[in-house]
């Protein structure tokens, strides 16, 4: 530990090359163990995703310093990936400002910086500072540099961005994220998208990630920030909240709209248990017993059609004919399909003499006195087709 110490004073010595030096050519030095270590060679590369990478050599030891972003201003190293000081010896040995050091050398991250100073657009050219304390991958042994400076350093290979992305872009985009995540599980919304909150809740992780990344995250806030979204799934509260809803809807559905709340009670049902689990089995058990079936295919649902409510769908045959009114294409024998006289255009049920029978177990839909399927004039089974007075309203449906 009395090592780190007095490795952690000459970190805080003061070393200013520019004090010491008249730099009239392009350079990259720095302190070295307490000695000047200078560069014989030293570039600029730009990535394809805009990183920023200076290197200096003396053909035995090298130094890279990385950054997320192509602008001037301080880059702190030794807490993100993305902003790195990097010393590779003689022997190969890397020794990097991401290697964080063994608990019986530090407890704590060794922070250190880079700063870009200046970028110069037309030589393409990069002026700076730089101070760090890399560990190698055992995080026992450390290398340190001190108030090194990079002057003109060309840059070899990519090109300067017009417009780079900085940490107040992240930010910005961070905060957007944030808005469009919210408004997916805002309290106005009858129910809780799980697919919308999932991708919502992504690429707000995403984007506190980008931010990170590129502003560096000294105390932790933005890391615990992603840690605290956890696997961006739906809360069982939620997905409780969503099942109560659905199932409101569902006990007060109606023909007209009952397939659609019986299969979205289905839906929340199922992401309760996926979200919530299911130990006791109660939930799968109103699960399966759910009937959204409509088996004649009338357009009535199958549990519209137990009239006297007793559960058993094979005791209501509402014409008599022997078939049950579930299974029967026209429940009323009228020669009308129920398909037909069930719902009208908006899904209301149809009781076109307001007798206070819908339609379709209505004999007599217009309440004139004779049956609907009397009204069938040309005799072809089909009393839809019978207009006596041509204006366009079958005679079973005016008296």
């Amino acid at each position: 530990m009395k090592k780190l110490i007095v490795l952690s004073l000459i970190l805080l010595s003061v070393f200013n090359c520019g004090d010491e030096v008249q730099f009239n050519s392009p350079a990259f030095q720095g302190d070295r163990a307490n000695k000047l270590w200078r560069a014989k060679a030293f570039s600029a590369s730009i990535d394809n995703s805009g990183f920023l990478t200076i290197t200096g050599t003396n053909n035995i030891e090298t130094v890279n310093l990385r950054v997320p972003s192509v602008t001037t201003g301080t880059f702190v190293v030794g807490v993100v990936n993305s902003m790195e000081a990097e010393y590779i010896d003689g022997f190969g040995t890397t020794f990097s400002t991401n290697n964080q050091p063994d608990p019986s050398i530090s407890i704590y991250p060794e922070i250190g910086e880079i700063v870009i100073e200046e970028i110069d657009v037309t030589n393409n050219t990069f002026t700076g500072t730089f101070r760090f304390l890399a560990f190698d991958s055992s995080g026992l042994n450390f290398v340190g540099y001190t108030n090194g400076i990079f002057f003109k350093v060309p840059l070899i290979s990519g090109t300067i961005p017009t417009d780079p992305l900085t940490c107040i872009d992240t930010e910005m985009a961070s905060e957007t994220a944030l808005a469009a995540y919210q408004s997916t599980f805002d309290a106005s919304l009858e129910f809780v998208s799980s697919a919308e909150f999932e991708s919502a809740c992504n690429a707000y992780r995403q984007a506190l990630t980008t931010q990170r990344d590129y502003c560096g995250d000294l105390d932790g806030s933005i890391q615990q920030m992603i840690d605290d979204l956890g696997d961006c799934q739906l809360s069982c509260e939620i997905a409780t909240n969503n099942r109560n809803e659905a199932e409101v809807q569902y006990n007060t559905a109606t023909i007209g709209n009952f397939d659609e709340k019986c299969a979205q009670y289905q839906q929340y049902l199922q992401e309760q248990i996926q979200f919530c689990g299911d130990d006791e089995g109660l939930i799968q058990a109103e699960l399966d017993s759910l009937d959204c079936g409509d088996d004649d295919g009338d357009g009535v649902a199958n549990v519209f059609e137990d009239f006297n409510g007793d559960g058993d769908l094979n005791n209501d045959d509402t014409d008599m004919d022997g078939i049950p009114n579930y299974l029967d294409d026209d429940d009323d024998g009228d020669g009308v399909p129920t398909s037909l006289e069930a719902v009208d255009a908006d899904g209301n049920p149809i009781d076109t003499d307001g007798d206070g029978d819908v339609d379709y177990l209505d004999n007599d839909d217009d309440g004139d006195g004779i049956l609907t399927a009397d009204e069938d004039a040309n005799m072809d089974g089909d009393p839809t087709n019978d207009d006596s007075d041509g204006n366009g309203v079958p005679d079973y449906l005016q008296a």
